[in-house]
């Protein structure tokens, strides 16, 4: 599993990204190349503007706790074409290029933060999370949908 707080596993995510453009196109899946990097940045949105989002409530967050996170935040890769919760679902296009952009900052600024400020961060979803449960999950996420566009 990378290290996203690693400066050169996070750069090579940013180089990966820099393969992509607006004409590259999916193994499988649903998204385009532009959804998808809007897809990637709402886990950061989540991360970092998690008002913006309505909080599940708590028997929600009681499931979703006990349930799907360590399935998140394992080291075990995605399967292609899983279902994904309605707030990652992106189905109207996207500018490329400010996603691309978007997401390279939230990468940049993942790293640049450390670990030390994701141990014991709150996760909107899961509660409280291990610095290397927040890597997991955003690791994971990454390889998916890079892999998902053979980058």
């Amino acid at each position: 599993m990378q290290n996203v707080f690693d400066a050169k596993d996070a750069q090579e995510y940013i180089n990966r990204i820099n393969n992509l453009t607006p004409e590259t196109q999916r193994k499988w899946g649903k998204m385009s190349v532009d959804q998808v990097l809007a897809h990637l940045n709402v886990a950061y949105d989540l991360t970092f503007t998690p008002e913006k989002f309505p909080k599940p409530n708590f028997i929600a967050k009681f499931l979703l706790s006990r349930f799907v996170k360590s399935k998140i935040t394992n080291e075990i890769p995605y399967k292609q074409s899983l279902p994904t919760s309605p707030v990652f679902i992106i189905a109207d296009e996207r500018n490329f290029e400010e996603e691309k952009a978007k997401l390279i900052g939230n990468i940049q600024r993942v790293q640049q933060l450390g670990r030390e400020a994701f141990e014991g961060k709150e996760n909107i979803n899961f509660g409280k999370m291990t610095a290397q449960c927040w890597n997991n999950m955003f690791a994971k996420h990454l390889n998916h949908h890079l892999e998902q566009f053979g980058v």
